[in-house]
């Protein structure tokens, strides 16, 4: 897969964001953007799936679930917040899911900023040799 391919993606999806930031603004519940978010994806026909659930393994046995708030096209993994200011935990949620799901891009969306440009961050999952 071709990162030119996933960075469209998380520019489209990054479009998307800015649209529902500029209409809704900061100030609202994490659900309120993940909704607003759906139908902007929707109405710019990107493919997604919502609530994407993944298994978590450990040495072969399924131990647990994660919960993607957005997988786009299959490729790229979008996690949304509406906090103060991301911390290293909400990256490493998103490392862990890329990790689980086996992609290598995700896009983290804070929409509890003045501006989406200073709540967005993009997680790349490196590959063990």
């Amino acid at each position: 897969m071709l990162v030119s391919h996933l960075n469209i993606w998380t520019e489209r999806v990054i479009g998307a964001g800015l649209e529902v930031h500029s209409i809704i603004g900061p100030g609202y519940v994490e659900s309120v953007y993940e909704e607003a978010l759906a139908r902007e994806l929707e109405i710019r026909k990107i493919p997604f799936e919502r609530q994407k659930i993944i298994s978590l393994h450990y040495k072969g046995v399924k131990v647990g679930e994660g919960r993607l708030d957005f997988l786009i096209n299959k490729q790229l993994v979008v996690e949304l917040k509406a906090v103060d200011c991301f911390t290293e935990v909400h990256r490493a949620q998103v490392i862990s899911y890329l990790k689980a799901a086996n992609l290598r891009l995700g896009l983290l969306m804070n929409f509890n900023v003045p501006s989406l440009n200073l709540g967005l961050k993009r997680v790349i999952l490196t590959r063990r040799r």
